[in-house]
């Protein structure tokens, strides 16, 4: 980084000027988006000013010619020398891992990261190079917030020794939709037919709903399906969804309902059994824990940071990812017998009860951010 160079004006001690940089813009509540909006929410809330910096969102090798744009790194310059720090969702990593060169010292760049993308399933030759890529950003950083411990871990193990950042967690919550579903209501909800199963999520091949469907096509028992999540994130793999349902003969059990708004999403996780989306990854997974608020155990996989909020066959199963058996051998019990679904579902309330909310989520983010502008 350059000397430090710095237009800021002291304000209220008490307060803090923070810069917010993401894809688009904080509209879309699912997933990053959510954990991003929630947390600038509360921060304004607190009185601290935010400024968000939308980058476009394009393609991963579109967004790397970002680090040549001048209009870019003028723009990044700019708003360093106008807060107290400077904080980056992670999923701009490929639109940033050289313009932070071109950052002031003086304000502390803070990295948000909910998973790294060299974590995820692909081919070898290209998760060398998401390797190698997020690792230069990584060592941009002055700090980090991690979603999980197990994000923390892969955080560290990529960066290296020669990082220095410091690192805080601070979980997802759950909590958008209020207190969890009464107990009576869960008990009762559990012995109706059909067994009902929610995916929450894009429909993306990361979130594992052709894996889904394949193993519920092996249950033995009346169940339906309810897909929430946009078709068009990656429309082919919609596309492939859709023809095998058909090809497994489910039509008539499965709904593609797409992106709904959260009235919607409340009623169905509301009459809803299960929450499954068996994830070939997955850094945490805030959509377990609001179908936790509604008491619905969660079906998870064993890739990444799921199992540090879902307890196999307790408040959940955690599976291994693509394996469609599985998933059968999880959910056939649970929907032969439902005293033991409504006991399930009363333990993913109670973890939802334990789990942080989103204030002190963003309580923890504030103290560290607060730390990272004063010692830097």
């Amino acid at each position: 980084m350059q000397e430090a160079e710095t237009d800021r004006e002291e304000g209220d001690a008490d307060t803090l000027h923070v810069g917010w940089v993401v894809y688009g813009d904080l509209d879309r509540r699912s997933g990053g988006y959510l954990y991003d909006a929630e947390v600038v929410e509360r921060l304004r809330a607190a009185g601290d000013e935010v400024t968000v910096v939308s980058l476009p969102d394009v393609s991963y090798l579109r967004s790397l010619t970002h680090n040549a744009g001048r209009g870019l790194r003028r723009r990044l310059r700019r708003v360093a020398r106008e807060v107290d720090v400077l904080v980056q969702d992670e999923l701009c990593h490929p639109s940033l891992a050289w313009a932070n060169d071109a950052l002031p010292a003086g304000t502390p760049v803070v990295g948000l990261v909910h998973h790294l993308r060299s974590a995820e399933p692909a081919p070898p030759w290209r998760r060398r190079g998401y390797r190698t890529i997020e690792r230069r950003y990584l060592r941009t950083l002055d700090a980090v917030i991690c979603n999980s411990e197990t994000t923390r871990r892969t955080v560290t193990e990529l960066a290296g020794p020669e990082a220095t950042a410091e690192s805080v967690v601070a979980y997802p919550a759950g909590d958008r939709f209020g207190e969890p579903l009464p107990a009576a209501e869960i008990r009762r909800r559990a012995h109706e037919d059909p067994f009902r199963v929610v995916f929450l999520g894009n429909v993306t091949p990361r979130k594992g709903l052709d894996t889904l469907l394949a193993g519920l096509s092996r249950l033995h028992c009346d169940w339906d399906l309810t897909v929430l999540g946009s078709l068009s994130a990656d429309e082919s793999y919609a596309e492939s969804v859709a023809r095998l349902v058909g090809d497994l003969g489910l039509a008539d059990r499965v709904t593609l309902a797409g992106r709904v708004d959260d009235d919607r999403l409340r009623a169905e996780l509301r009459r809803g059994h299960v929450l499954a989306i068996p994830s070939t990854y997955e850094g945490f997974g805030i959509a377990y824990l609001e179908g936790m608020c509604f008491g619905l155990p969660a079906l998870a996989s064993t890739a990444g940071g799921a199992s540090e909020l879902v307890t196999h066959r307790a408040d959940g199963w955690v599976v291994d990812p693509g394996d469609p058996s599985e998933i059968a051998d999880a959910l056939a019990p649970v929907c032969r017998k439902r005293d033991r679904l409504a006991r399930m579902g009363l333990a993913a309330a109670d973890r939802y009860r334990d789990h942080p909310t989103w204030a002190e989520t963003a309580s923890t983010i504030r103290a560290f951010l607060t730390d990272v502008s004063e010692t830097d």
